[in-house]
């Protein structure tokens, strides 16, 4: 299984997993496309940077040519925010109606900035004129030309960000509205960060515990301890703790990418390493890299004892559905392969008092076991899953890349005693080139394959899968 493991000793923000995904390999010519195609009015600054010795990439969104977020020199002092990373955190201003206006702080940590926000009028200014709702930003979404899997995932952080704001001030998520400046970076970083995820070619991340920092922030709802109330919010369920840097390491766009794109958390898998990418924050601390690493590789099987094959444990969860629409099998299987599943199959069966049903078994890995049973609980009309831990031989297998004529495909290459014993063309790479210059998947496979055997000596051994 190809993993992203995030690692967050200095916490993360949206412009720290932009810069650790560029620098991890992903296409920065795709990030600011995907920028343009939105039409905002922005465009990413990306540059490498020295992080306490450490060449990471440092990503920054310029709004009309000019940064995003205010600068000390420019605002008078009403509301004094020293944030950490380069991010929106929203406070609110509730009016009349019941609406709240969410304006996203610009998190900072270059500058202990301060944001002009008078409060002795009724706030009928042209920054709220041109505020967006989730509504409408979630529109902005699905109108961009990226991919379905993209929209969705984009979509999922600012639902969880809205959602988190409508919480904790006890309002609904519609009411909630972003100020224009500061949904524009937040839009930039969210729908480039799931571009960027996507195309990493990824089956599951795994994010460390998060480092949230310390100290307290000052906002327009008073004096906060850090985490922010938001990030509180968004951040519950995963492990989290506080180091020695007092500043706001985990901001609320940073922890609701997290909320989002993380399949599991833990200690670093037992994984073959492909490459690492380093994205940077804003602030150089001493005797601290303030940088998010991204490592990018296989899981690694564990060797049995009793044979030389390589042999892993999993977790088979079985339920026997009787009452459920069949259509619906196909949908929970593409949810279920999405949340990290090994495998999913369904097989027709005949059950009590003769009652045709189908038999669906999910492959999990024993630490996603839980998170699958809900999945199906939630999905399908099943009361009762049948839970069981086998082991299973697998083969050795890496990955080669072989440059097409239209972008890179990926060989998935399994090995039995040290002899490739099965070869195929990375199925989502093939399909990912056929839509985006419109030539035959078919085609796009044989011509990866063509490649692979052209750079490797063909023996009998060799088997095609």
């Amino acid at each position: 299984m190809r993993i992203a493991y995030i690692e967050c000793f200095s916490g993360i923000s949206g412009d720290m997993f932009l810069g650790a995904l560029v620098d991890a390999g992903v296409s920065a010519d795709l990030l600011r496309e995907t920028v343009r195609s939105l039409n905002l009015g922005a465009e990413l600054k990306i540059e490498k940077v020295d992080r306490c010795g450490i060449t990471s990439t440092k990503v920054d969104v310029l709004v009309n040519g000019e940064p995003d977020r205010p600068r000390e020199a420019d605002q008078p002092a009403h509301h004094v925010h020293s944030h950490e990373h380069g991010h929106s955190h929203a406070h609110e201003h509730r009016h009349a109606d019941g609406t709240v206006h969410s304006h996203p702080h610009a998190h900072d940590d270059e500058h202990e900035h301060a944001h002009s926000h008078e409060h002795d009028h009724d706030h009928a200014h042209d920054a709220h004129a041109h505020g967006r709702h989730l509504g409408e930003i979630k529109h902005i979404i699905s109108h961009a030309p990226i991919s379905a899997g993209a929209k969705r995932t984009a979509t999922a952080v600012f639902e969880a960000l809205g959602l988190a704001e409508a919480k904790i001030h006890n309002v609904s998520v519609e009411t909630i509205h972003f100020h224009e400046v500061g949904a524009v970076d937040a839009i930039i970083d969210i729908v480039c960060s799931a571009v960027g995820a996507e195309a990493l070619n990824v089956d599951r991340f795994v994010v460390s515990p998060l480092n949230v920092g310390g100290g307290t922030v000052v906002c327009a709802h008073g004096t906060f301890p850090v985490p922010a109330p938001a990030t509180v919010e968004l951040l519950k369920g995963a492990p989290v703790f506080s180091g020695e840097i007092q500043k706001e390491l985990v901001t609320p766009t940073g922890a609701a990418l997290v909320n989002v794109l993380a399949d599991t958390f833990g200690p670093m898998p037992a994984m073959t390493v492909e490459k690492a990418g380093y994205g940077a924050g804003s602030r150089n601390f001493p005797a601290h890299a303030n940088v998010l690493r991204i490592t990018v590789g296989e899981t690694t099987a564990v060797r049995s004892s009793k044979t030389e094959l390589p042999m892993e444990e999993v977790t088979v969860l079985e339920a026997t559905i009787d009452d459920l629409n069949p259509q619906v099998f196909g949908y929970v299987s593409e949810q279920a392969l999405a949340a990290g599943a090994l495998d999913v199959f369904a097989m027709p069966v005949q059950m009590k008092k003769g009652r045709p049903g189908t038999l669906l078994t999910v492959l999990a890995q024993p630490s996603d076991a839980e998170r699958m049973a809900q999945l199906i609980f939630r999905e399908t009309s099943t009361i009762g899953i049948r839970s069981r831990h086998e082991q299973r031989y697998v083969l050795p297998r890496q990955f080669k890349a072989v440059q097409t004529q239209w972008g890179e495909v990926r060989i998935k290459i399994a090995q039995l005693n040290g002899t490739v014993s099965n070869y195929a063309p990375e199925y989502e790479d093939c399909r990912r080139i056929a839509e985006r210059h419109h030539v035959p998947l078919k085609l796009v496979m044989q011509e990866a394959i063509r490649l692979y055997l052209e750079s490797e000596p063909v023996t009998p051994s060799h088997s095609h899968v």
